[in-house]
């Protein structure tokens, strides 16, 4: 809800402006080729896919403002950062320390160069801001912990000062303004522009946790801010602040309530008023936004938001209740040829690779409907042969195999210059009838990472052999998008393990309502056992290996506490939505669940 103070200024300024085309920068580069990267640091890689698709999906920006950014060269980063430096960062165990994931899991030549892509897109932003006198975005910077000879935090790079620098060299002498609204301080940045002999830039951040005084910033710490109390602090920062001929906005999505790396309890309808407040306070000359970190599921939302403010004119009313990724898996899904006849199970022709004009295959067809060039079209379509190419791997074959139970798909692939042929995904599934409606059922899927390796931090999961390729997420929206397609009633599978239950709890739901009921207790009680808890909040593979070993206790009401195993029940995902059972939420009180070494202590 906006306050008194937000529609005061617009009545002042002749209320809000019409919808506008603004430049958004991004690429598909921007999500970080590191499989590692969500689970230790609970960083979304798919963040700016996620804006841009939204943005784009909504009709919000066109393909012509999603703008596709330089990259960087080292003549323009050495304007900022030391030749040392830049040579450091050549070597996978040096990124990985900034980035805080294990050197295997970095190839520089994939890795860097996304990074330097960013540097690009701040600094093409901030040339277009100044060409409209109006706003620009890049959907990845703001690596304000980067120092000019060290990085920290996740930046390697600091894109704020090097684009500052480049502008500076092309002759650019206009005062500037950088309103870091990240949970963090702006150390590397303060450290970039004293370095730099900076003196006609502001440097005024809002943070949530003390590092100690930057020189050159105007910084203001709230731990533990809420909503009402960070809006005031910001607006006091906002009249301190001079009007500037380029205004570089962090507009940081760690400030949420929850976030496992800051300290502050902003909701986001608190958050998308903060940004209306900035978004007012800059209209009418050159601001460049970018949404440097956030570590909560709905931290996308947070950049999603400011964009649409930027454009619209008006902030978002509420939460979107969307997943980003599923709701443009439908858009792809909905430029295919639909089927022809889905009302019964003689599958017959008329499928994905007829629309996409292929050859007809011969037998054996997945699910007697989709041949390897189908499969092959649809990997590449909903971007996961990409995602994989950038992990290193290439030459993919794909394999049919018809049997029991379920048909067999499996994806190979060569890493590098390597000719050994690695398995990297493989699924069994058939179609099985329901009373309400034949069902998919996943027999077995997984996601292999073969050229990785598990190191401290992260240990392997129950059951796995190889680290996972980051794609799940994506291999779930596949299996519902598959599921509408042939006119199913839903998507079930049986979790042999409770990190694979885990990673559905989103979509899926146990058919049995008090088996459901039984696992949200364990995820309540699990979530809330401090020795589960690291930097990045909770830690799943501990808790999976927990319940596997049978270190976990459940005390039902009534009852002496046992051991607990683990209930491999049916998981369903319905492809139209079911009223919860009233079985679910009582269950769920009647039992508790604890660490075995807890209790005995």
């Amino acid at each position: 809800m906006q306050s008194l103070k937000t529609r005061a200024r617009q009545l002042v300024s002749g209320g809000r402006h019409a919808p506008r085309p603004i430049p958004v920068v991004t690429d598909p580069c921007y999500r970080v080729p590191l499989t590692t990267l969500e689970s230790r640091t609970h960083f979304e890689p798919r963040r700016a896919d996620f804006v841009a698709w939204w943005l784009h999906d909504r009709g919000h920006v066109t393909d012509g403002q999603l703008l596709t950014p330089p990259r960087l060269g080292y003549g323009d980063l050495a304007r900022v950062h030391t030749p040392e430096w830049l040579e450091a960062l050549g070597r996978p165990e040096v990124l990985a320390r900034v980035l805080g994931v294990e050197a295997w899991d970095v190839d520089v030549d994939v890795v860097l160069p996304t990074f330097r892509a960013a540097c690009g897109g701040t600094l093409l932003a901030a040339r277009l801001a100044l060409a409209s006198s109006g706003p620009a975005v890049n959907l990845l910077g703001g690596f304000h912990h980067a120092y000019p000879d060290k990085g920290a935090g996740l930046c390697p790079l600091n894109d704020l000062a090097v684009a500052i620098a480049v502008l500076r060299s092309e002759g650019f002498a206009g005062r500037v303004a950088i309103l870091d609204l990240d949970a963090h301080p702006p150390d590397g940045t303060a450290a970039c522009l004293a370095a730099l002999g900076e003196t006609q830039v502001q440097l005024g951040s809002l943070s949530g946790s003390d590092w100690g005084p930057l020189p050159g910033v105007d910084e203001t710490v709230l731990d533990g801010a809420d909503d009402a109390r960070y809006l005031d602090a910001l607006d006091a920062l906002l009249r301190r602040l001079a009007p500037a001929d380029l205004t570089f906005v962090i507009a940081g999505g760690d400030v949420l309530a929850g976030d496992p790396m800051g300290k502050l309890r902003l909701t986001l309808p608190g958050v998308w008023e903060r940004d209306d407040r900035v978004a007012t306070w800059v209209e009418g000359r050159a601001s460049v936004w970018v949404p440097a970190g956030g570590y909560t599921r709905d931290a996308w939302q947070v950049l999603a938001g400011a964009c649409f403010r930027l454009i619209t004119g008006a902030p978002l009313g509420a939460p979107l209740a969307i997943d980003p990724l599923i709701a443009h898996f439908r858009v792809i899904q909905a430029g295919i040829e639909p089927l022809a006849s889905p009302d019964s199970w003689s599958l017959d022709a008329g499928d994905l690779e007829g629309a996409l004009g292929f050859r007809r295959a011969d037998p054996p067809l997945l699910l007697g409907h989709y041949s390897r060039e189908a499969l092959e079209a649809a990997f590449t379509q909903y971007g996961i042969l990409g995602t994989l190419e950038r992990l290193g791997y290439r030459d993919f074959a794909l394999t049919v195999d018809l049997g029991t139970p379920g048909d067999r798909l499996r994806l190979r692939g060569r890493f590098g210059s390597d000719p050994t042929e690695h398995l990297l995904v493989e699924t069994s599934v058939e179609v099985r009838p329901d009373p309400e409606g034949p069902v998919l059922f996943i027999h077995w899927l997984t996601l292999r990472h073969p050229k990785g390796a598990f190191a401290q931090g992260r240990p392997p999961l129950p059951g796995q052999d190889t680290p996972g390729l980051g794609l799940a997420r994506e291999a779930g929206a596949l299996f519902g998008r598959l599921a509408d397609r042939l006119g199913l009633v839903a998507v079930a599978l049986r979790p042999m393990w409770f990190h694979v239950a885990y990673a559905c709890r989103d979509a899926f739901q146990f058919r049995d309502p008090r088996r459901q009921g039984r696992f949200d207790a364990l995820l309540r009680d699990l979530h809330a056992e401090p020795a589960l808890q690291g930097p990045a909040g909770f830690r799943l593979p501990d808790a999976s290996m927990a319940v596997a070993d049978g270190r976990v206790w459940v005390e039902r009401a009534g009852e002496a506490a046992t051991t607990y195993v683990w209930e491999p029940d049916e998981l369903i995902a319905w492809t139209t939505p079911r009223p919860e059972s009233p079985e679910r939420s009582l269950e769920a009180s009647r039992v508790r669940f604890g660490l075995r070494r807890e209790r005995e202590s």
